[in-house]
């Protein structure tokens, strides 16, 4: 039996669809994410924010708290359990003062990471 390439084509771009429901859902999902950090994140001190349309992170400047985004990273993960990507490795000349939270994460450890930042810079 012969099978065209344009009907091997057609199943493969048929079978793409499948997932758009799901894929609607984390979207979703991740707005609200962005949503609760953009709401959260000013009191607990991480109110200097640029939210990156399209992509799954904030873009904090945390120079008011911070030059050494390396280090201010590492005791955070360390001293309350929240993981963030220091600066320098988007910008090596500037990224000492800015981190990057991604919000593609579970919706509970996002709606919770606030406050535990608040606790942990003592605000």
């Amino acid at each position: 039996m012969f099978i065209s390439a344009p009907h091997v084509a057609q199943v493969a771009a048929e079978a793409a669809f499948e997932g758009v429901e799901e894929l609607e859902g984390n979207k979703a999902a991740y707005a609200r994410n962005r949503d609760r950090l953009l709401a959260g994140l000013p009191a607990a001190g991480f109110d200097r924010l640029a939210a990156a349309d399209g992509a799954f992170y904030l873009w904090a400047d945390i120079g008011h708290l911070t030059n050494d985004s390396v280090a201010f990273a590492a005791r955070m993960l360390a001293e309350a359990g929240i993981a963030a990507t220091p600066g320098v490795d988007f910008d090596p000349a500037r990224g000492g003062r800015f981190l990057r939270f991604s919000y593609c994460g579970a919706e509970d450890a996002m709606a919770e990471a606030p406050g535990r930042l608040r606790a942990w810079l003592g605000r």
